[in-house]
């Protein structure tokens, strides 16, 4: 079906139920309401969707017990929705409380619990404390085989084909949380875990159907908030990749919406324009500046209004549901720039004032620096504009660091790109309003595998790994990067990018979870050790989470970067050429003069740097030093 006719076909499904009443003789229901449940001593007020057939001519609305009252109720334009605005007073008694519906002598009940806060939010988020590792759940182990396919879900097993579901899930994470901390993670970030029932396509869950249901093909609720608990036992932090910017054409919403505008929708199929310059541009059209907040970012992901404060107030809550019910510890929000820009800026306001400290990255795919400080909360805007965003996702960086490790440059080595591109980037930290708060990576879920952009060469993922774990910023790396996971396309190829991990499904010849697999691959062994040194010796090392950082100019492909504060030194000298160098120390004098003995982090030894130093081609030296 061609691309405007399906949306023609989703628009005459929506026109013709968003004014639906219950058949002639079917009564008045409830089917679902939404938070599925609230907690006493929230900041925040309680806003409930009530959906069910003809529940809208049900307006007279009360509750029965002590301590919640029904401040206001608000009709939608499709009789089977009320919004229903309730106070719960800080000392109401938890339990479970009836909510009665009336209309005329015609009553419907239904039973909502208000429960004692639990742990909720901890307190610490993810910092620069943290190294993140991504996941793909689907593709990371496979715990349970029997949730492979459900009944209550479409779109099943088919692990021959790459962009089908291959089994892994929640129990698949949990089993390997060991692996995850003994590569010295401290936070993961897994890629949607919300219900995802597109027909076909829906391993990644970036098109959510039902906000408020673990997919069942990654487990239940219940289980998703026993991975967060078992992942703080572990020290490990857990953040949900939430969207706000879209919702599947499916999801269940979409047969029935409560007002015409819930979504954007027009007479014909319209895509986003992919511009964000237009957030910022003072010479932008209104026309593409709709386009870029109103389009659909692909023909079956509906693009949600936030402009409309009923869909607002829904992901206010559902946010703060989430953080509450699982014990979250940040989020990572999907495509920030492609949403209502000031409904955003409302929506983090919201969740960072509920609950203050709490980390949001959100990913602003853009390699203009200053359009990515735009976003970032409390940036000196000229157009007034604040975000609230606390953390963007440094993809300038990102971009530069890949450059200079692919791409030719000079040297005989045709492969040896020019290590200046991390400097230029580097350079341009004067446009951001706090450093502290910059995702920094080499590769995620939407790159192509960073062993094949490098093609191969484990010198270049090294450097890249000595980069991610000393430069200023919030590392993040993705599954399966520390043994340079590669498909044989340089090219970006999702479902092949987002491969199985070997050992993460039973049957598999290879086990690379564990030090006894690994050894049976001497290189995949040796980058894991690589990387592992480096990330468990970040972990305590304050001069890299908070320090400051002092670079020198590149010469000849190499480059030379210090982060200090007024305890410790780290020195970073990378050999980026095809040539065997030794470091110019006298020319960090600046800084480098009166540093006695340091420890060189990747092997342990003392030593004392000088302009003899050798550093082989294509490696990194990383020595620390007590002042």
């Amino acid at each position: 079906m061609k691309r405007n006719a399906l949306y023609t076909l989703i628009l005459t499904v929506m026109a013709l139920t968003v004014t639906a009443a219950p058949a002639k003789g079917q009564k008045a229901s409830i089917q679902r309401v939404e938070p599925l449940s609230w907690w006493v001593g929230m900041p925040a007020p309680l806003q409930l969707m009530v959906h069910g057939p003809g529940i809208g001519a049900y307006d007279e609305v009360s509750v029965e017990g002590a301590g919640v009252t029904v401040t206001g109720v608000t009709r939608a334009e499709s009789p089977n929705y009320l919004f229903v605005d309730l106070c719960v007073a800080p000392d109401a008694a938890p339990g479970v409380y009836t909510l009665l519906f009336r209309s005329g002598r015609k009553k419907l009940s239904y039973a909502y619990e208000i429960a004692a806060r639990g742990e909720g939010f901890r307190g610490e988020s993810f910092s620069t404390k943290d190294l993140i590792y991504l996941i793909v759940p689907d593709r990371f182990a496979n715990g349970d085989p029997d949730n492979d396919s459900t009944p209550d879900t479409r779109d099943g097993l088919n692990r021959g084909r790459d962009g089908g579901r291959h089994g892994g899930d929640i129990q698949g994470i949990i089993d390997h949380l060991d692996y995850i901390a003994d590569l010295g993670a401290t936070a993961i970030w897994s890629t949607p875990l919300l219900e995802d029932d597109d027909p076909r396509g829906s391993y990644h869950g970036y098109a959510c159907t039902d906000y408020y249901r673990i997919d069942p093909r990654f487990g239940t609720n219940a289980l998703y908030r026993d991975f967060v608990r078992r992942a703080h036992r572990k020290g490990l932090k857990v953040i949900m990749d939430v969207v706000t910017n879209h919702c599947s054409s499916v999801h269940w919403w979409m047969e029935d919406l409560p007002f015409r505008d819930w979504v954007h929708k027009g007479d014909t199929l319209e895509i986003t324009n992919h511009a964000m310059s237009v957030a910022m541009d003072p010479n932008a059209s209104r026309a593409d500046t709709r386009l870029m907040e109103e389009g659909w970012f692909v023909p079956t992901m509906a693009d949600m209004n936030l402009d409309n404060p009923f869909v607002l107030r829904y992901f206010q809550q559902w946010a703060l549901w989430w953080i509450e019910y699982a014990g979250l510890d940040g989020f990572r929000v999907d495509t920030w720039p492609y949403n209502e820009k000031h409904a955003m800026a409302q929506w983090a306001k919201a969740v960072t004032g509920a609950y203050p400290g709490f980390n949001i990255v959100g990913e602003v795919w853009n390699l203009y620096p200053d359009m990515v400080a735009y976003w970032q909360k409390d940036n000196p805007n000229r157009d007034g504009f604040n975000s609230h965003l606390p953390s963007v996702m440094d993809f300038p960086l990102m971009t530069a660091m890949v450059h200079a490790l692919s791409q030719p440059g000079e040297g005989r080595d045709r492969r040896n790109g020019d290590i200046g591109s991390v400097y230029q980037a580097l350079a341009h930290d004067f446009v951001y309003r706090d450093l502290s708060h910059m995702l920094i990576f080499l590769s995620n879920h939407d790159a192509a595998r960073i062993g094949d952009v490098f093609e191969g060469h484990p010198e270049k993922l090294k450097l890249g790994i000595a980069m991610l774990a000393t430069l200023r910023g919030i590392p993040q790396l993705f599954y399966g990067d520390e043994m340079m996971f590669m498909t044989g396309n340089p090219r970006r190829d999702d479902g092949r990018l987002r491969m199985d991990f070997p050992g993460g499904w039973p049957g598999d010849k290879i086990n690379l979870f564990t030090e006894e697999g690994r050894k049976a691959d001497k290189l995949k062994a040796e980058l894991y050790d690589y990387c592992r040194t480096l990330f468990q010796w970040r972990k305590g090392k304050s001069v890299i989470h908070s320090g400051k950082t002092l670079h020198f100019l590149p010469e000849q492909n190499t480059y030379g970067y210090f982060r200090y504060d007024d305890r410790e030194v780290v020195f970073v000298f990378l050999n980026n050429s095809d040539k065997d160098v030794t470091v110019p120390w006298t020319r960090f004098s600046e800084i480098s003069a009166g540093l006695g003995e340091g420890r060189n982090v990747l092997t342990g030894e003392r030593m004392r740097v000088s302009d003899a130093t050798p550093v082989p081609a294509g490696e990194a030296l990383i020595v620390e030093f007590v002042r």
